[in-house]
């Protein structure tokens, strides 16, 4: 008997192919998008990893900042401390970096092997500035290796440097030529600095240079800073003891976090962690789709099949039997689509490494060029994943096989009738997804509400029986047009149950589609409002290249005071970027010191009204995220931020401040945070005037032109040749680029709806065959009651119209109240910034449309099979 069922489910598999293969690509599809997202991020997380630590060296623990740089006095008293065995001081700068072709070509005149110049263009370089003396125990990937012809003291010569292979590679350098062959300019400020490369070193990851931390501190004017210290601690001795001791030292400065080197990697897993999660859930919505057409095709196979299966039953075979054959069934779906899901998704991480990077868009691993790291945990996870969706697809069909009578189903024809509609189940799924909803998130990601999600949909499709007998009884006065529109509506409303197999993966497919259709489009609007507010000026200037944070701080208060003295500018806004890590355990926040004064509200998007600041106290304007991180809120002060701000360039000197909460702001920029603060006050308590970058108004009678050129004069004037380095842009071409980002960033729903909303319209087709097919007797008794095959055509497309228009609507409505809970509650939840829903009404109705169009027409096609049978053969089939 089980090997008679194992044959009968491997006939049913290969006598409906195209039904078959339709759930098992859905499935298929689901396994492949969500197996590739995640081989990509571990991938690209993986190899930043391993990059910052071969960058990093070896360190038992770092010493670091919370904002801005070390004062070198630092070094010699946690050197001195009795935990450290060696400390190692160690100065960062990203910078952008260039091949110098002038130079090179005369040294290609002179020398016979010499490379000429390939690329003249800018790449962004990290140099990192330590004693080479330390770095063979520190950090031996550090450790600078010598070129042909280089002399032995380069190590510490100013102005010279060793590059990694990447670095190498993106300049167009040989690691292997002569020393004096490999010239380059660096930016420091807004001047182009020429630097020698004299060797090559071993660390991988992203472009990277080493030098002499003394040359270093001379080249970028970095006189008396660190950005970290090394240390190796004596055996026996922890990172606690060494805090303890630093802490007790009485010229010890305040806001000094003592670290271990993995944290780093740590936080940027645990930043990247939401966006990894999101586009998973993302992918599995194919998966979930999957599940719904393994629900349709099983559950038409077993409608059809009732007869079949009652006389397996009356041979002997138990209810548990053909509960295994259905379910046998849907596993064969289920293990199919995933081994091609699991080959399929591996090709394409390995596609979309290659070409797009480790970031798929998130900005977490940039400058990081993994390769593909096959896990086959995660492919035996994912593969079980697409198995169980088949499984569950099939569980319902399967009980439906078990339950079947054999005496009456053996005297029964056609299609298995409907039962009465219940809502129960379906309203109680509903109300449960609403109190889902509402629960906090899980380690940072909103769990409870991907569950509620779920349950929404798995709970309004329960409902779409009771909605075709609503819908459809309040169209029962259109039956007064004809027979045929009451034989329709009739049908239609009674065979419910069936409308619900047929149409329930379009809805689900149809939901999810409008749902991110809504989501994509509210947060679109809420990025094109939030651009508008944060650019105010017309014109932007700020040195081509640099980074963002302290080393991108080139503008002196005498250019700033000079280009506001312009004729052809009416005004000036100078803005600064820093860093500041109120928490040890979290990632830094950013730091923006601009003019806030006396109106913030026309400065900062707030959310609600800026509080006055106390007198004594300093106002600060946090975003969305500083509140969902750190709990923090309006009106209070942020003893945190106090203890981790201040500057650190005279040891035990720090200027201590009160920072008052008055306001929160969107940025829709900054995951892990922002803070606003006048520029005032950062001046005041840093010392520092420079800035990032301007924001320049044109005078009433001048032009952006008349405006780029008066400031190139004015450069030119200070910086002679080197005012090229400046970079122009409008506030017009920042909105551009940004929303072609943004658009690019989410090319890939759009991607996924569409293929979504096919793989349903194709599982419409298939249940509308199957459900035709075996309404054969039924035509051929309306061809002899006197209906022409064009009238029967017109019935099936007309039952097909009707429940396709029902689950368009069912769709809509779920898709709604989907994209009420990814807008305001999975989206804060996962990055900690809020938006307003919109709702593209023309969009939705022309989706819903076309899914009524398809639905009818394919209903119309599946017909034609059946109608085009000999009609008296068909009434006097028996089975």
């Amino acid at each position: 008997m089980i090997a008679l069922f194992r044959l009968l489910a491997w006939q049913e598999l290969r006598r409906h192919a195209g039904r078959s293969l339709v759930a098992a690509a859905a499935v298929m599809l689901g396994v492949a998008l969500a197996f590739a997202v995640h081989l990509i991020n571990a991938s690209a997380l993986q190899e930043f990893t391993r990059a910052t630590r071969a960058a990093g060296g070896q360190p038992d623990v770092q010493l670091r900042a919370r904002q801005g740089g070390l004062p070198e006095e630092s070094y010699a008293l946690v050197a001195a401390a009795p935990q450290v065995a060696r400390a190692a001081p160690v100065l960062e700068v990203t910078t952008s970096a260039s091949r110098d072709t002038e130079a090179s070509d005369a040294a290609g005149d002179s020398a016979p092997n010499a490379m000429q110049a390939v690329d003249a263009a800018s790449v962004r370089l990290r140099v990192v500035g330590a004693d080479a003396l330390a770095l063979a125990s520190m950090a031996p990937g550090l450790m600078p290796r010598l070129a042909p012809g280089a002399d032995r003291l380069a190590l510490f010569a100013p102005a010279t440097l060793f590059l990694n292979a990447a670095a190498a590679q993106a300049l167009g350098l040989p690691l292997g030529a002569a020393a004096e062959q490999q010239l380059l300019q660096l930016q420091v400020g807004v001047q182009r600095v020429p630097v020698r490369v004299a060797g090559s070193v071993a660390a991988g990851g992203g472009p990277l240079a080493v030098m002499d931390i003394g040359a270093a501190q001379d080249l970028f004017g970095r006189g008396g800073e660190l950005s970290r210290i090394d240390v190796l601690l004596r055996p026996g001795a922890s990172r606690a003891e060494l805090e303890r001791h630093l802490a007790a030292l009485p010229g010890w400065p305040g806001g000094i976090l003592v670290a271990e080197p993995a944290d780093s990697a740590a936080q940027v897993d645990q930043l990247s962690r939401a966006y990894r999660v999101n586009l998973t859930v993302l992918a599995l919505v194919a998966l979930f789709t999957g599940a719904f057409l393994v629900y349709s095709v099983l559950a038409l196979a077993v409608a059809r099949r009732a007869p079949q299966l009652a006389l397996l039953a009356v041979l002997g075979a138990t209810p548990r039997q053909r509960l295994l054959l259905v379910l046998s069934q849907a596993a064969g779906l289920g293990v199919a689509g995933s081994a091609a899901g699991i080959a399929l998704g591996a090709a394409l991480a390995a596609l979309a490494l290659r070409v797009l990077g480790g970031d798929l868009g998130g900005g977490y691993f940039t400058g990081v060029q993994p390769a593909l790291q096959w896990s086959t945990a995660a492919a035996l996870l994912y593969g079980a994943l697409g198995l169980i969706a088949a499984l569950a697809g099939g569980w319902w069909p399967a009980l439906a096989a078990r339950r079947i009578a054999p005496a009456p189903t053996l005297k029964s024809v056609g299609l298995m009738q409907s039962r009465p509609a219940r809502a129960g189940l379906g309203a109680a799924l509903v109300l449960a997804s609403g109190g889902l909803a509402l629960l906090p998130p899980l380690w940072g990601i909103p769990l409870a509400a991907y569950v509620s999600v779920g349950v929404l949909l798995v709970g309004g499709i329960a409902l779409l029986p009771w909605l075709v007998q609503g819908v459809l009884a309040l169209a029962m006065p259109l039956a007064r047009r004809g027979p045929l529109w009451l034989l329709v509506l009739a049908r239609a409303q009674r065979m419910r149950a069936s409308a619900a197999v047929a149409v329930g993966g379009v809805v689900a497919a149809l939901s999810l589609a409008v749902a991110l259709t809504v989501m994509v489009g509210s947060f679109r609007t809420s990025v094109d409002q939030w651009l508008s507010a944060v650019l105010p000026a017309p014109l932007y200037l700020r040195a081509a290249g640099s980074p963002a944070g302290d080393d991108a701080a080139v503008f002196t208060p005498d250019f700033v005071q000079a280009a506001a003295q312009l004729p052809e500018v009416e005004r000036v806004q100078p803005q600064r970027v820093s860093s500041v890590q109120p928490d040890p355990a979290l990632p830094a926040v950013a730091l923006l010191a601009r003019p806030l004064s006396p109106q913030p509200a026309q400065a900062l998007p707030l959310v609600g009204a800026a509080l006055p600041v106390p007198d004594g106290q300093i106002g600060v304007y946090v975003s969305e995220a500083i509140v969902d991180l750190y709990g923090v809120r309006p009106g209070q002060v942020w003893p945190a931020l106090s203890e981790g701000f201040g500057p650190l360039d005279v040891v035990g000197q720090a200027r201590a401040a009160t920072f008052f909460i008055a306001g929160v702001w969107r940025d829709y920029v900054r995951q892990h945070g922002a803070i606003a603060m006048d520029s005032g006050d950062y001046q005041r308590l840093t010392g520092d005037a420079r800035a990032s970058d301007l924001a320049l108004w044109p005078a009433p009678d001048a032009d952006e032109a008349a405006v780029r050129a008066a400031v190139l004069a004015l450069a030119r004037s200070e910086l002679g040749a080197q005012a090229g380095t400046l970079e122009f842009t409008s506030s017009g071409q920042i909105r551009q680029r940004s929303l072609e980002l943004f658009d690019r960033s989410f090319a890939v729903t759009y991607w996924l709806q569409a293929v979504a909303i096919g793989i349903g319209l194709f599982g419409v087709a298939a249940s509308f065959g199957a459900q035709v097919l075996a309404r054969r007797k039924e035509f051929g008794l309306l061809a002899h009651l006197g209906l022409t095959r064009a009238q029967i055509l017109a019935v099936v497309a007309g039952e097909g119209a009707a429940w396709t228009a029902v689950g368009a609507l069912a769709g809509t409505l779920l898709g709604l109240a989907v994209a009420v809970v990814l807008v305001h509650v999975v989206n804060p939840q996962s990055f900690h910034w809020t938006m307003e829903l919109r709702v593209p009404v023309g969009r939705l109705a022309a989706l819903a449309a076309a899914v009524m169009a398809a639905g009818t027409v394919t209903a119309w096609v599946a017909g034609r099979a059946a109608v085009g049978r000999d009609a008296v053969l068909a009434v006097r089939e028996d089975w």
